[in-house]
């Protein structure tokens, strides 16, 4: 069986994504799978065993382009027995109707009652994405309640010679570093700052590290440039040599290996945190405005920090400070995190 998956649009979902294909081939045993998914994913679908194909959708996130969906659903007919379509939208389940494919698998959503025929209605009874998500591999009669649920974590594959070849295209930038074992940080977040932990808690625990003898790479888009110059600004002089900002200094695939070669890792809820989790690196979550029973990092070595209780609280930019900074994430003390941090690194 050929199985088309319409992906979805960011590194976080994709990365939990991964478990769905991992539970197909389960259920599926000599099933083949191909994701359509934006371009800046074909890195991270490149490094999923269970994935065939990575097919580029070329429509940006909210372009309907009725003409275009048709013709690239056109272009796919006669290759697909069944297509899961993970998005909420309706013109996400427009390309495996005009393709014709048989089974068109996916939760209710947006009207979609004439587009998918095999059209899931109880999302609700799974609380977590990742959980919804898996419960599409199962046959309609057989999924398997929340609590039951298998979900199998997700992971990317690392290859050594790759790794390698890209610490050394970065020996320029990582030259001061001593050779000391690196803490990885993630400070950036695509929704704007309520969700990031604050510059200057970064730089305190960077600081503490620093004192025990590790540096501090810091990475992210070049939307997180400015905030990764702030954390190293913001440490005495004599430290700053022993943190360098790669944020938008590497494509994604760069990343996904500098943070494999990370001893640990400290985020915001992130994309990269979710990669961060997928590379299996000890990692220290940091939430505030938003949910970790929705979206947790999917990984044993991961521990969260959230001060507030009740689900995802919806703001882009805080009036709880100046820069934005929501007073929950502003209430995590560098010292709790430092304290946690510690505790991972003991154990692995």
């Amino acid at each position: 069986m050929n199985i088309l998956v319409i992906g979805p649009s960011w590194v976080g979902d994709m990365m939990m994504s991964h478990s769905l294909y991992q539970q197909l081939k389960i259920q599926y045993p000599h099933c083949n799978i191909d994701v359509m998914a934006p371009n800046w994913c074909k890195p991270l679908l490149a490094r999923m065993p269970e994935v065939r194909n990575a097919i580029e959708m070329p429509l940006g996130h909210g372009t309907f382009a009725l003409g275009e969906r048709y013709r690239l659903g056109k272009a796919l007919r006669g290759r697909y027995e069944m297509a899961i379509v993970l998005p909420n939208s309706l013109k996400s389940a427009l390309i495996p109707l005009f393709a014709k494919i048989a089974v068109r698998r996916g939760w209710k959503g947006e009207s979609r009652y004439f587009l998918l025929n095999d059209l899931r209605n109880n999302k609700r009874d799974y609380p977590m994405m990742v959980q919804r998500y898996v419960a599409l591999a199962f046959e309609k009669n057989n999924v398997p309640e929340a609590a039951n649920i298998p979900v199998l974590t997700p992971y990317l594959s690392v290859n050594e010679k790759q790794q390698t070849e890209i610490l050394k295209k970065f020996e320029k930038q990582t030259a001061l570093l001593d050779e000391r074992p690196i803490i990885g940080f993630c400070p950036g977040a695509e929704f704007g700052p309520a969700k990031r932990w604050p510059h200057y808690h970064y730089a305190e625990l960077a600081g503490m590290l620093i004192e025990q003898g590790y540096a501090v790479e810091i990475f992210g888009s070049p939307k997180d440039i400015e905030a990764g110059e702030q954390i190293r600004h913001t440490l005495p002089q004599e430290q700053q040599r022993f943190c360098v900002n790669l944020a938008g200094q590497t494509n994604l695939n760069q990343a996904v290996d500098l943070i494999a070669n990370c001893t640990a890792v400290v985020s915001n809820d992130s994309g990269l945190m979710h990669i961060a989790a997928a590379t299996n690196r000890p990692l220290v979550a940091l939430y505030g405005p938003t949910s970790p029973t929705y979206t947790p990092p999917l990984s044993d070595k991961a521990v969260i920090i959230r001060l507030i209780e009740g689900d995802l609280i919806k703001v882009r930019k805080s009036k709880d400070s100046a820069e934005g900074y929501h007073q929950s994430l502003i209430d995590i003390p560098p010292q709790m995190v430092m304290e946690k941090l510690n505790t991972l690194l003991a154990k692995s």
